[in-house]
């Protein structure tokens, strides 16, 4: 009958304490969940503040290169320009508006309006480090969150390679073992069975 049968109930840190059937190969399993728990905690935290720290920096630098100036509406908007019968009412549009750089170059560019404005309506546009056209900025605090989210993603990603590496070789290690442990119960189950039978008293005729 093989050995797994007689598996009693787990005894956590057993491979560290010494005992008579400690075998070396329990020791390199030890040492190998060690080693990935390790791997696992340190190649989630230094890839999650890794990827936090590199999304933070990038919304930082926009946040310098970024800055709003104030442009002028071109031509006068409708309010319901043709071709354009299922815009909402009172959504943003698209219209042409102009605005004059800190070098002095006037600039021209696409950007959303109230619906009716009229040709010189001041317009919030901002602007990248070139004078085109970006999109605003995103805030310090949302940034923070932003680079939470992502660097915690990167690190449960990156935690989970050593993570499944070290349940695979476990896994290898245990079926080893459990065969070790098979085999020598092939090998010395018999013995004790017949060690059992010469201890019996002969049954002597009445």
């Amino acid at each position: 009958m093989p050995l797994k049968a007689f598996r009693g109930p787990k005894v956590w840190l057993w491979r560290w304490r010494r005992n008579p059937l400690r075998r070396r190969a329990d020791v390199i399993e030890a040492w190998v969940v060690l080693g990935a728990w390790l791997l696992t905690a340190l190649a989630g935290v230094f890839a999650g503040l890794a990827a936090a720290g590199s999304v933070e920096d990038g919304l930082a630098r926009e946040r310098a290169d970024r800055h709003p100036v104030v442009a002028r509406v071109v031509e006068p908007v409708r309010a319901a320009p043709p071709g354009h019968s299922n815009t909402v009412v009172g959504e943003p549009v698209w219209a042409t508006v102009r605005w004059t750089a800190a070098d002095g170059a006037v600039h021209t560019g696409q950007v959303r309006v109230e619906p009716g404005s009229a040709a010189g309506t001041p317009v919030t546009v901002w602007t990248d480090a070139q004078g085109r056209v970006a999109d605003r900025p995103t805030a310090a605090s949302e940034a923070v969150l932003r680079g939470s989210l992502i660097g915690t993603l990167v690190g449960l990603s990156a935690a989970a390679v050593p993570f499944a590496g070290g349940l695979a070789l476990r896994g290898r290690l245990e079926r080893r073992r459990m065969e070790a442990w098979d085999t020598e119960w092939a090998r010395l189950g018999p013995q004790w069975g017949g060690w059992s039978d010469h201890r019996q008293e002969p049954q002597g005729g009445a």
